[in-house]
């Protein structure tokens, strides 16, 4: 009966770890469920929910009667619970305030894994990587968004190679999620008024280690469907539906926050979605008997704004009609007309012509905002300094907090693993976990003593290996000709420099700007000696033609041209493939239009696998590139023709390549080992790891704006 209990236990705690996204970055835990099915693992995209369910209790409960694998379980489990109840964290020491009065982020989009796909790209991963830093720095921290129940769209290429999208329903009960009851069981139903209805909402919960994000669900049978239709999908829809959805993840936040008892220290605005959190600040002080322009003060001590992008069209922007019928129920609950309504979202408060602007609105109700790097804070106080007419634009209180990714989490297995064996050999006893985040340990891979060329070398091998063999696979899935299948075995060169590019496809990123090169491209892949071969991934939006086109033409590059065979693009683009392309490609490429490239987070992913960046110096990469540690394409200007600032990029991309990237790569020594490449690995390791990992970010957050009221 004993052991029967304890298997008992060790089935509730695996069930309970599996819906906490803690497994996400804990390599053990991984490797434990992977063991447990590993073709439910592959084919349930690695989530450890489905395959506890492909599990009946009676062939668990008699697996684990194994010793080697009940051991590995009691393992992993103790792991979880040490992990949830350290007290010993960096907030215990540095914002103990924030414990008890938690941050509040509000994002339109969390992506944490490809197990739970409702992130449509960097901003979402973003915020998932934010709340997974928070939690390993035990801070207290909320994150509230939308519960997509279709998802971002799985893209598929047509014969004409067209992008096509379509969506798959996600089902709660298999996601790594959990329904927010009340104390008899029951879902708890919040609500919120939209074009003067009322509009009900339940709630799921995301376990992030020791943090809790709370996702919105309006798909209940109550509702009239165009409002169930609001939590359908990633950004669907037209302006009618993102000003209700911006509604409902703002006030129906906040309302939820307060259903719970919630006492944000800071409501912190992840662009500018969720801006109408501030209506509903102000409408709250209001009801308990201060003026408008008390309670706007009030509600602007609490909010905190980042701003993401210089482009305009990532501005939401809504019409003085469309306001008037989603949105006038406000006015009756501020006590303002709808003129003054309007004057808020408003760069100019008596232009009746002016559409409402939910970054306006964010960045006049905020006690402090930022950009995401500090090219971008530099371009946010000239965007928006005509809302600031009094001050000079190098004077606009927007500030900077350089975006960063969790390093843990974006590493590869194999890498994991690898980093792993090395720190226990010098620090035995170490939380490995928590080594990885610190500049010493980093610094020891210009140790050559802890790690020598040889080593670095096999490791890239290695990576590369499985980038290929991953990408054929990948390939097979898909095509044939006629009746007979294309082989893939000969795609891709195990030995060849690997460039990789993988986004999404907005035209500003300019993915196609390599191949204006392209009959001297032909030469360079096809040299015997020195080979190149490109691996290309990414979506475009659902209604962005020009973005679709860029798709087409690489991948018809990549069927019928000369390029054929060192040139792939892999459809489907989402947190799985890129962690392969980060650990595989010897080469990152980015080559934005600059400056409109605000941070940028993937090219950050990289350098723990031994892979160099080969940017242009927009967003982090102009803080980051030390003239060791990569490859800057082009100087640090922008010139105002755009097709001019096309043809230059180019031509520097070209260049670089040609007389830096390759020889570099292919310099080497009686060996076989490239000696001055690796130096350049090590350098990007030393210099890049920690100080573009969240935890650096979070911290920073912290320091500058969360404790500083």
């Amino acid at each position: 009966m004993d052991v029967d209990n304890h298997i008992e236990k060790k089935i509730d705690g695996l069930n309970r770890l599996s819906r906490n996204l803690w497994w996400t970055w804990n390599q053990d835990a991984q490797d434990l469920f992977e063991d447990l099915s590993p073709r439910a693992w592959q084919n349930l995209y690695h989530n450890a929910v489905a395959v506890l369910h492909e599990l009946s209790d009676q062939e668990l409960s008699a697996r684990l009667r194994d010793t080697e694998l009940s051991d590995r379980v009691e393992s992993v489990l103790l792991q979880f619970e040490n992990y949830l109840d350290d007290s010993d964290t960096w907030a215990v020491s540095n914002a103990k305030d924030l414990t008890e009065n938690p941050v509040a982020y509000f994002s339109a989009e969390f992506g944490f894994h490809e197990s739970l796909p409702i992130a449509a790209g960097g901003l979402g991963m973003l915020a998932g990587d934010h709340a997974k830093s928070a939690s390993d720095l035990g801070l207290g921290f909320i994150g509230i968004s939308l519960f997509y129940r279709q998802g971002y769209f799985q893209q598929s290429i047509n014969k004409d190679n067209w992008q096509t999208e379509y969506y798959s329903l996600l089902d709660p009960n298999n996601l790594p999620l959990d329904p927010l009851l009340n104390d008899e069981g029951e879902p708890v139903i919040c609500e919120v008024e939209i074009a003067n209805e009322s509009v009900k909402f339940r709630v799921w919960i995301v376990n992030v280690g020791r943090c809790s994000v709370y996702l919105i669900d309006a798909d209940l049978e109550t509702n009239k469907q165009h409002f169930r239709d609001l939590t359908k999908c990633v950004y669907g829809g037209d302006n009618e539906t993102r000003i209700m959805q911006e509604i409902l993840l703002g006030v129906g936040g906040v309302r939820l926050l307060r259903r719970l008892g919630i006492s944000p220290s800071i409501f912190h605005m992840n662009e500018g979605h969720a801006a109408f959190l501030v209506l509903e600040l102000i409408r709250e002080k209001i009801e308990i008997g201060n003026s408008f322009q008390e309670a706007f003060q009030e509600a602007k001590n609490q909010c905190l704004f980042t701003t993401h992008t210089p482009v305009p069209a990532g501005h939401d922007r809504f019409t003085p009609e469309l306001m008037d019928s989603a949105a006038r129920h406000f006015c009756d609950q501020l006590k303002v007309s709808l003129d003054e309504l309007l004057a808020l979202g408003r760069i100019d408060p008596l232009n009746s012509n002016e559409d409402f602007c939910m970054t306006v609105l964010a960045l006049k109700a905020s006690r402090a905002a930022n950009g995401v790097s500090e090219l971008h804070g530099v371009v946010s106080r000239e965007m928006w300094s005509s809302l600031y007419p009094n001050n000079l634009a190098s004077e606009v209180p927007i500030g900077h907090i350089t975006n960063g990714i969790h390093l843990i989490g974006w590493m590869k297995g194999t890498a994991r693993k690898y980093w792993r064996h090395k720190l226990e050999r010098v620090r035995s006893n170490s939380d490995w976990s928590k080594e990885f985040v610190k500049s010493d340990f980093w610094a020891l891979a210009e140790d050559s003593s802890f790690i020598s060329d040889e080593e670095i070398w096999s490791l890239r091998y290695r990576l590369r290996r499985e980038l290929i063999e991953f990408s054929r696979r990948r390939l097979h899935v898909e095509d044939k000709i006629g009746n007979k299948f294309i082989t893939f075995d000969n795609f891709l060169n195990p030995d060849a420099l690997t460039i990789g590019f993988a986004r999404r496809f907005a035209t500003y990123k300019r993915a196609p700007l390599i191949f204006e090169h392209y009959e001297s491209l032909v030469r360079m892949v096809k040299d015997i000696s020195q080979p190149v071969q490109f691996i290309f991934a990414g979506k475009a939006h659902p209604r962005d033609n020009e973005g679709k086109e860029l798709i087409q033409k690489i991948i018809h590059l990549s069927k019928h041209s000369d390029l054929k065979g060192h040139l792939v693009f892999l459809e489907n683009y989402d947190v799985h493939v890129a962690r392969q392309m980060v650990s595989g490609c010897d080469v990152w490429l980015n080559n934005p239009r600059r400056p409109l490239e605000a941070s940028g987070t993937s090219g950050m992913k990289t350098t723990v696998h031994g892979c160099l960046n080969m940017s242009i110096l927009d967003g982090w990469w102009r803080e980051g590139f030390d003239g060791t540690n990569g490859f800057a394409i082009g100087g640090d200007t922008n010139l105002q023709d755009g097709e001019e600032q096309d043809r230059i990029d180019s031509e520097n991309l070209y260049n670089v390549l040609c007389n830096e990237v390759v020889p570099c790569f292919y310099d080497r020594d009686v060996n076989g080992i490239p000696r001055a490449w690796i130096a350049k690995i090590r350098r990007a390791m030393a210099t890049l790891a920690v100080e573009y990992d969240t935890t650096r970010m979070v911290r920073d957050y912290t320091n500058t704006y969360y404790l500083n009221k």
